[in-house]
C-alpha cells in the first residue's frame, strides 16, 4: 500500500449498494485510502451507519439514497452529488437482487423485469448520467460495475442473475469504448461465491465444504473485502491501463471447469 498510485487522496466515489457485503467494505477501503465516501442504497439508516463507522476512524463519508432500479432515485442522487461535492471521480455500481432461484424459463415476468431494472438499467443509467454530468467534463473518472462470474458461465437455478450479469459485463465493454476517449474507464469486477446476504442461501449449505473441495482452487468462500481490494486497485491509478475488461476474483472456480 506504499505506491501513490493506490492513493484516493481527493476523489469523490459514490459506491451504490453500500449498505452491506461487497459495498460496505468497498466503502470503507476506499475512505482509507483517501476517497471522499458517498454510501448509497435504498434504505438510508443502513448507509447512515456504514458513514459513521468511516467517519468514528477518520475517513470522509456521507451516506444518500439511491434505489438502482428507479430512475428518480438515480437523477435526484446525481443532482444532489453536483450540488454539494462539485464532483464524481469514481462510481462502483455494486447493488443487485436476484428474486428468481429456478429454470429462467418459468421465470415470471415480474421477477424478470425487477431484476433487470436494478441489475442492468440501474448501473447503465447511473453511468450514463455520471459520465455527462461529471466525468465527460472532468476528462476524467472511473467507473467499476460490479458483475458475477455467472455472467461468464451460468449458475445453476440462477439463469436469469447469470444472463442480468452477462448484460452487465457487455455495458462494461460498451462504455468503456464509448468513454474511453474522455479519459474515463470502465471495468468489471467479477466475484466469485462470496460471504453475501445474496449469496446466504449457498454459503449456508452443509454441503458446500465438499463442493469447494471439487471446484474452488482456493478452498474457502470469498469474503467482502477480497472483492474491496480488486475494486480499489480498478479505482485507482495502479490500473490505468486498463479499461473494458473483466477481473475474476473466484478463488480458482473459473480455472477448475463446470461446478
Amino acid at each position: 500500500m506504499a505506491e501513490k498510485d493506490l492513493s484516493l487522496e481527493g476523489k469523490v466515489a459514490l459506491i451504490a449498494g453500500a449498505s452491506r457485503g461487497i459495498g460496505e467494505a468497498a466503502a470503507k477501503r476506499l475512505a482509507r485510502n483517501g476517497a471522499t465516501v458517498i454510501c448509497s442504497s435504498r434504505k438510508i439508516a443502513d448507509c447512515d451507519r456504514v458513514a459513521k463507522e468511516i467517519e468514528a476512524e477518520g475517513g470522509k463519508a456521507r451516506a444518500l439514497v439511491l434505489h438502482l432500479g428507479e430512475a428518480d432515485d438515480r437523477e435526484k442522487a446525481i443532482a444532489d452529488i453536483k450540488a454539494k461535492e462539485g464532483r464524481l471521480d469514481i462510481l462502483v455500481n455494486n447493488g443487485a437482487t436476484s428474486p428468481h432461484f429456478g429454470e429462467a424459463i418459468d421465470c415470471p415476468d415480474s421477477a424478470w423485469d425487477k431484476t433487470f431494472d436494478v441489475n442492468v438499467k440501474g448501473p447503465f443509467y447511473l453511468s450514463s448520467l455520471a459520465i455527462k454530468e461529471f466525468m465527460k467534463p472532468q476528462m476524467s473518472g472511473v467507473i467499476v460495475n460490479v458483475a458475477s462470474i455467472n455472467g461468464m458461465r451460468p449458475g445453476f437455478f440462477q439463469g436469469v442473475y447469470s444472463i442480468s450479469k452477462a448484460a452487465v459485463i457487455s455495458l462494461t465493454e460498451v462504455l468503456a469504448q464509448e468513454a474511453g476517449g474522455y479519459g474515463v474507464r470502465v471495468n468489471a469486477l467479477c466475484p466469485g461465491l462470496t460471504e453475501t446476504k445474496l449469496a446466504s442461501a449457498l454459503t449456508s449449505n452443509p454441503e458446500l465444504a465438499e463442493m469447494m473441495k471439487r471446484n474452488f482452487s482456493i478452498q474457502r468462500v470469498g469474503q467482502p473485502e477480497d472483492m474491496a481490494a480488486a475494486i480499489h486497485f480498478l479505482a485507482s491509478d495502479a490500473s490505468s491501463y486498463m479499461t473494458g475488461q473483466c477481473h475474476v476474483v473466484d478463488g480458482g472456480i473459473m480455472a477448475r471447469g463446470p461446478l
